[in-house]
């Protein structure tokens, strides 16, 4: 005997209305210090969108999620359409650039559109609607079978992500292989393949990085010539900020400003450091410098269990797509928020991601309101079991 568990997950929904209150609060709080070619009212333009996203939200869990799977493919074929009109800049009239990135477009009285940010859900999806269709014709696996889904999902995943590579967004580039790597490792591919696959692509990591310190001036005029130039200047800018003024700008005082935070923080508005892009990627340095030790660690707890949450909802679902699903918008949000915060405190290199549900931008919250309403509708329609 088993009923249909029709009870919306609310603890989901009241982590994430916190996070936006948070987002919109420490908003308005950088305002005024925003420089000028910020937009204005920032953070009433992102309570607008979370308020679409919101109807988003309710726009998905009125349809049973099974139905992506049905429209998976349109999905992608429309993702990657609009990844090719980046690439060839087509058309014109709506193309964006910005910091020498062509990764937006832009329309009048909507503003820019990142096609990017929208491709990691669909790619989960996708991917999802892979793995169990592979797992349901060969349920007796074999090392054949094994490497022929990972062939699979390598053919469908390196394509958007050597299109986002090259405009060049190296963040969602690395989005989207921790969505691939979060799959793979719950795709039923088993262990004994995983670990010969890694060893490869460890032993390709390190000749690189032995390549890059026996040949550094070859290495750097190679990445000089290509759309990755500005990685050696960042990884540098990383490790030795105080020598590399210019990339490691951004990193010392990003450290300044959470430092000076100290316990509790200074109050409402209270910025004695310049924090470049405070209301975008940077904008943990600005919780932390106003709410202090205290205040950025409430927000890190509001983000765990955020994941933890995203995680009962994946364990919990007994339709293996639904745990796919579940479990790849994990990987992004658990990549973003580790990279986001780690590069803030030079934990990792920066790169231009923004922490979900906190960062201003529109692109970004609608793709995190779309995530959480799958995740929503997935557990709404899971089944529970009396016996279970």
């Amino acid at each position: 005997m088993n009923k249909n568990n029709t009870n919306i997950d609310y603890t989901l929904i009241f982590i994430v209305f916190l996070l936006g209150l948070v987002s919109c609060l420490t908003l308005y709080t950088v305002e005024p210090y925003l420089p000028a070619n910020a937009p204005d009212n920032s953070y009433i333009r992102q309570a607008v969108w979370y308020i679409a996203g919101s109807i988003l939200v309710a726009g998905v869990m009125l349809i049973d999620y099974d139905r992506f799977r049905q429209v998976s493919w349109y999905l992608y074929g429309i993702g990657m359409i609009t990844l090719l009109m980046l690439f060839f800049g087509f058309p014109p009239q709506i193309i964006h650039t910005a910091n020498n990135a062509t990764s937006w477009f832009i329309f009048p009285g909507i503003g820019t559109i990142q096609p990017a940010e929208f491709f990691k859900v669909i790619l989960v999806i996708v991917l999802a609607h892979i793995m169990v269709k592979h797992n349901e014709k060969f349920q007796l696996r074999t090392n054949n079978s094994d490497l022929w889904l990972l062939f699979k999902i390598m053919l469908i995943s390196l394509p958007p992500m050597g299109l986002i590579a090259v405009q060049p967004d190296l963040g969602g580039f690395l989005v989207l292989a921790a969505i691939v790597g979060c799959m793979v490792l719950v795709s039923g591919i088993r262990w004994r393949v995983l670990f010969a696959v890694t060893m490869i692509l460890l032993l390709f990591i390190g000749a690189a990085g032995v390549l890059s310190i026996m040949f550094p001036e070859t290495v750097g005029a190679t990445l000089e010539e290509s759309v990755f130039k500005h990685v050696e200047s960042r990884f540098y800018g990383w490790l030795q900020p105080e020598k590399y003024l210019d990339s490691g700008y951004q990193l010392k005082k990003a450290m300044m400003a959470i430092g000076s935070g100290q316990l509790t923080g200074k109050g409402l508005r209270d910025f004695e450091v310049d924090v470049p892009e405070r209301h975008t990627d940077m904008i943990f340095t600005a919780i932390a410098e106003q709410f202090g030790f205290i205040g950025a660690s409430i927000v890190i707890t509001l983000l765990f269990l955020l994941i933890y949450r995203l995680l009962y909802i994946a364990l919990q679902s007994n339709d293996q797509f639904g745990s796919f699903l579940v479990t790849g918008l994990i990987g992004m949000f658990a990549f973003q928020i580790f990279q986001n915060i780690g590069m803030s405190i030079q934990l990792l290199p920066i790169t231009g991601l923004p922490l979900p549900f906190l960062s201003y931008g529109g692109s970004s919250t609608l793709t995190y309101m779309l995530a959480i309403g799958l995740a929503l509708n997935i557990r709404s329609r899971t089944k529970q079991y009396m016996f279970d």
